[in-house]
């Protein structure tokens, strides 16, 4: 096992909060079952997207509330795409969505050659104006980084300039493989492990998350 890949740390967002590690720790355990794991990850990318937004810009508001008139804060024009790899992406579709309702939906279908481990493309659907939206693309592992990397390639192509990776769990290996294939895509972590083991799976990981998302065990 590798673990030790060098990668543009400045990139590399760790949403570290207490609640997230807590719930993290439930995720990784084998004993949590396909509906509580679900929940988890809707959860933590819930969390993630309060990190990823953050620099989003403010503008002023008139508000009456019941009390006077006043000024507040509203995101600026802000338009977002939550774009995620199928078919584990989609466990975190919803918490992204519970943050910014408004968001467009794309889809992107990777699967990885068992043998050779690459990535290939089987489905691709985005918004059509993808190219004017923050992209955040969410999977919940970045092992080896083929399939992120795929899929950021993809998106560019289609002229996004604003991209965001959001993933749970990452290995060394894979923020190395992305940050070094695109140089601006910024990348949110809810853990950065140890490394991967012969088989490309991310140790200590919680193992294939699309399965138990889906309950395919």
């Amino acid at each position: 096992m590798a673990g030790h890949a060098a990668y543009d740390a400045a990139r590399v967002t760790l949403v570290d909060h207490p609640m997230v590690q807590h719930k993290l720790s439930i995720l990784r355990s084998e004993d949590t079952g396909t509906k509580q794991f679900r929940e988890l990850v809707r959860e933590l990318a819930l969390f993630e997207g309060y990190e990823a937004t953050r620099d989003f810009p403010l503008e002023d508001v008139p508000v009456t509330t019941p009390i006077c008139e006043t000024v507040c804060k509203r995101v600026a024009g802000r338009k977002v795409a939550v774009v995620p790899i199928l078919r584990a992406g989609l466990g975190m579709v919803d918490g992204i969505l519970d943050l910014i309702p408004a968001a467009r939906v794309g889809h992107l279908g990777m699967y990885r050659d068992e043998v050779t481990r690459e990535p290939h493309e089987y489905y691709a659907k985005v918004p059509p104006d993808i190219a004017e939206r923050t992209c955040l693309v969410v999977d919940p592992m970045l092992a080896t980084g083929g399939s992120a990397d795929a899929a950021i390639a993809y998106l560019r192509r289609q002229g996004v300039r604003d991209l965001r990776l959001l993933v749970l769990v990452a290995a060394p290996e894979g923020l190395a493989a992305v940050t070094s294939a695109d140089p601006d895509v910024r990348i949110f972590t809810c853990a950065i492990d140890e490394g991967l083991n012969e088989n490309a799976y991310i140790v200590p990981g919680l193992g294939d998350a699309g399965d138990r998302i889906f309950g395919t065990l």
